[in-house]
């Protein structure tokens, strides 16, 4: 049996912790948090834009503390799952790495790739995992999408469009400091980041137009070159200032024999979804829509913790969650707000 301690028990925790609940190989065995009531099991202050709200946890047979040095001294934990603030993520994780820990960070891995760098190859030097998480390729579409690319299922891959577009959170006062967030980007449009690089490769070079709030890109629209010119991949990214539709995503990718598209948007009065398809080309075409299920967000953090339970018992990294891959989503973020900032291509 893994043993987990998690740092940090807010909605990332919560999350984390429902679905470690739902497996028999993994275990969380100690907590890290300040707030004593969490500690002692109320967590029903916790509320997400997305899952199950908080509720009673018995955290009766678990090692609970308030500060994260004692938590790295219990030397029956395998793994610090870090869900704390990102500012936070690279002292953290650097700490449990050089106290023989197992790493599972929430995104991003930390606040720029200098950062990012550092953790890596702190996790090198030391034998240990460093996995980060990105949970989009778990969800049912992304899923779909992914293996697709992977199996070659539509043949050859010729690009695509990503987007992913939030209300202003209001809610989140730090939310544009580069230096405790990270602003859309980092925060945000990492997500896509990190799956364009998954489906892609390492882009060479980005161009980024978009709008500032004092030095944070708050909006942007980003091409992104690769070696293979033939690749046309773009993505539109951001807050926009209107509460009407606190949240979007979707993409459209094209591929030789197929496009495959999806979108979700969860306006005020209710949540539209553009469901699933797969286009065929051909002189009649074709639409198939295939049955992917609802999204189950525990199921998809349940497959995420697959991944680190398969990287921890094996000692090699999940091609999914590697802190490498996490590192260059965080570089294409970087590179995105130089462009914008400068008016200007940047090479990566």
């Amino acid at each position: 049996m893994i043993k987990v301690g998690i740092a940090g028990v807010g909605f990332m925790g919560w999350m984390h912790y429902l679905a470690y609940r739902e497996r028999d190989d993994i275990q969380v065995t100690a907590l890290c948090t300040r707030n004593q009531a969490k500690l002692d099991g109320d967590w029903t202050s916790i509320q997400g834009n997305f899952g199950p709200p908080g509720e009673q946890v018995d955290t009766s047979a678990m090692s609970k503390y308030q500060e994260v040095e004692a938590l790295l001294a219990n030397p029956e934990l395998d793994v610090i799952d870090v869900c704390l603030p990102p500012h936070l993520h690279k002292s953290v994780c650097l700490a449990a790495l050089e106290a023989g820990k197992h790493v599972f960070c929430e995104k991003p891995l930390a606040l720029n790739a200098e950062d990012c760098d550092a953790l890596v190859a702190a996790a090198e030097g030391a034998g240990l995992q460093l996995l980060v998480g990105h949970v989009l390729p778990f969800m049912p579409e992304f899923e779909f999408l992914y293996k697709a690319v992977q199996q070659g299922t539509y043949g050859k891959l010729l690009g695509g469009r990503f987007e992913r577009v939030i209300s202003d959170p209001l809610w989140l006062k730090d939310f544009y400091d580069m230096e405790k967030v990270g602003g859309p980007l980092i925060d945000l449009h990492v997500h896509d980041a990190h799956l364009i690089r998954l489906l892609f490769g390492m882009p060479t070079r980005v161009t980024s137009q978009g709008r500032l709030r004092d030095d944070t890109v708050e909006y942007c629209n980003t091409l992104f070159h690769f070696e293979d010119s033939s690749l046309v991949v773009s993505a539109t990214s951001g807050v926009l200032n209107q509460q009407g539709r606190p949240f979007m995503h979707g993409f459209e990718v094209h591929f030789e024999k197929a496009t495959v598209q999806f979108q979700f948007a969860g306006y005020l009065d209710e949540p539209e979804t553009n469901q699933l398809k797969v286009l065929v080309p051909g002189e009649e075409g074709q639409v198939i829509r295939p049955n992917v299920g609802e999204w189950d967000p525990v199921k998809s953090f349940s497959e995420e913790i697959s991944e680190v339970v398969q990287s921890v018992q094996t000692g090699i990294a999940s091609p999914l969650l590697s802190g490498q891959l996490a590192r260059d989503a965080v570089m294409i973020c970087q590179r995105q707000t130089d462009s914008v900032r400068s008016g200007e291509s940047v090479t990566i």
